[in-house]
């Protein structure tokens, strides 16, 4: 696909709500969003290519029941990126080397979305289907990306921690989000990216954490961005080199 056409696919997304000036009338509420920023040239052709490798491997398995590039450019890169976004805000954060895990990450997203949009983290998409962790190493080859790594397995046999974890269309959601829960190390974000009918059992479940109010998705009735932190007196485990994965 056109690097023009996917800019302006995923523009609406690239906005982020400013925080409320001190003197502004509470009653005026509406946080007046920032402009969007735009992506790289590089980030642009990354994109690109990840979406021809998408669309060539889901004729062939079922990675994502959207099919045509305008819609997976919108669904799919246009709700991770919203995300990576929020997460990683400041130009400074987009070269952070936090560690990032995408539990559940089917065709890669958010995970592989939050990378390129923030080229120094260090990424762990866990996939237990061994046929989209192929895809997924396949992917990371093709962006030739060295701190990125799959874990072919089950979430909940994962041996360490990040200080971001990501959950998005999983199946079990509720067993899912435990799972996400425990892989956080001290202080570290939860980035939910669901239906918002399921925010209020999300905050139910994860007591522990500190919600902030959830982020409706632009060209989305019902999907939100949901973001809690984790107690910093939380136990941690080792960090985990993506190297070393299988």
């Amino acid at each position: 696909m056109d690097s023009r056409r996917i800019a302006a696919l995923v523009e609406p997304f690239l906005a982020i709500a400013a925080t409320q000036d001190g003197g502004e009338d509470p009653s005026q509420a509406a946080l007046r969003p920032k402009p969007a920023v735009a992506l790289t040239n590089e980030q642009l052709e990354q994109i690109s290519a990840y979406l021809d490798l998408l669309l060539r491997w889901n004729a062939r398995m079922n990675l994502s029941a959207v099919r045509d590039a305008d819609g997976i450019v919108t669904r799919h890169f246009g709700e991770s990126l919203f995300a990576a976004r929020h997460l990683f805000p400041a130009k400074e954060d987009r070269r952070s080397e936090s560690r990032v895990i995408d539990v559940g990450s089917g065709a890669g997203f958010p995970g592989l979305a939050i990378k390129i949009w923030s080229s120094g983290v260090a990424l762990t998409l866990i996939e237990s289907n061994q046929r989209k962790a192929t895809f997924l190493r396949e992917a990371i080859r093709r962006l030739d990306w060295n701190d990125a790594a799959v874990f072919p397995g089950r979430a909940e046999n994962f041996p360490g921690q990040a200080e971001v974890v990501t959950l998005r269309a999983v199946e079990r959601f509720e067993s899912a989000l435990g799972i996400a829960t425990r892989l956080l190390a001290p202080a570290g974000r939860l980035a939910l990216l669901i239906g918002s009918a399921q925010v209020r059992r999300a905050q139910e479940l994860g007591r522990d954490l500190s919600w902030q109010p959830a982020l409706r998705i632009p060209l989305s009735a019902s999907r939100v961005l949901l973001m809690g932190q984790k107690s910093t007196l939380s136990p941690a485990c080792p960090p985990i080199d993506s190297r070393t994965l299988p």
